[in-house]
């Protein structure tokens, strides 16, 4: 049976896909307040919508999200400056409301969505262990054939993702996710800005090495290259550059 088959909830009706953004934490690397990425909620919206695609946000806790300060294009930094789509969704009062108050995760059905999609940003490495719900409902949409995708950081769900065997859901599997060079790159920029002492590392662990750890055939396509890559039903995207990328691989498994 195809994926498309599978992934039809109402063929009469369209497309339905969940994203799911980080709930606020706090860098245990870092003591800074950390949260999801814009790029990676609003490119993937922006393509989901224009296929006609209804989409809602969810968070692990519901109620108001917060963006990590650098992937805000008004921030000082100026180091989104450039994305006019996710400036586009902050400037839409009835979009940029949407962040205020997101739906829980335990509160998602899976049969009323095709895919889900995990964002990244500097708080899934912290807050995704703590959600086994989260875990639960991505594993759910992979076992029922529909389509589970995590992008950036948010591919840290792999590392806790367990099938109903008891098996990590992505070992044997070919992923992608935020890559040692982009580690490196990040570092270096705020060690050389003085934001960290030099040898304090922004993440607790690394999306690449875990994944080779795990089993996993780890891939990227190199520094800051939007890339993504599908395996069965799984699909995975490097970095916040990755998300229209990774949005084209969903769209495309749904077979529209």
């Amino acid at each position: 049976m195809s994926l498309k088959n599978l992934n039809t909830v109402n063929p009469s009706a369209p497309k339905r896909v969940a994203i799911v953004i980080s709930n606020p934490a706090i860098s245990g690397q870092t003591g800074w307040p950390i949260g999801f990425w814009w790029s990676e909620l609003t490119h993937p919206w922006y393509a989901f919508s224009e296929k006609g695609y209804h989409v809602t946000i969810f968070s692990q806790d519901g109620g108001a999200c917060v963006a990590d300060s650098f992937s805000d294009p008004r921030d000082a930094s100026g180091y989104s400056s450039t994305d006019l789509i996710s400036m586009g969704f902050i400037a839409t009062p009835a979009l940029a409301a949407l962040i205020e108050n997101t739906a829980p995760i335990a509160s998602l059905d899976v049969d009323d969505y095709d895919a889900i999609v995990v964002a990244g940003g500097q708080a899934p490495m912290y807050t995704i262990e703590r959600s086994p719900t989260l875990q639960q409902k991505f594993v759910e949409f992979h076992e029922r054939g529909k389509i589970a995708a995590a992008l950036c950081h948010g591919v840290a769900i792999l590392r806790y993702a367990r099938l109903r065997s008891g098996a990590l859901l992505a070992t044997g599997k070919t992923v992608t996710g935020f890559a040692n060079v982009e580690e490196d790159f990040a570092d270096d920029a705020v060690w050389s800005a003085g934001y960290l002492a030099r040898g304090t590392h922004i993440q607790p662990w690394r999306i690449e090495d875990e994944m080779k750890r795990i089993g996993a055939n780890y891939v990227q396509a190199g520094l800051w290259r939007g890339f993504a890559i599908r395996d069965g039903n799984l699909i995975t995207g490097q970095q916040n550059f990755s998300g229209a990328e990774t949005a084209e691989l969903v769209i495309a498994a749904l077979g529209e």
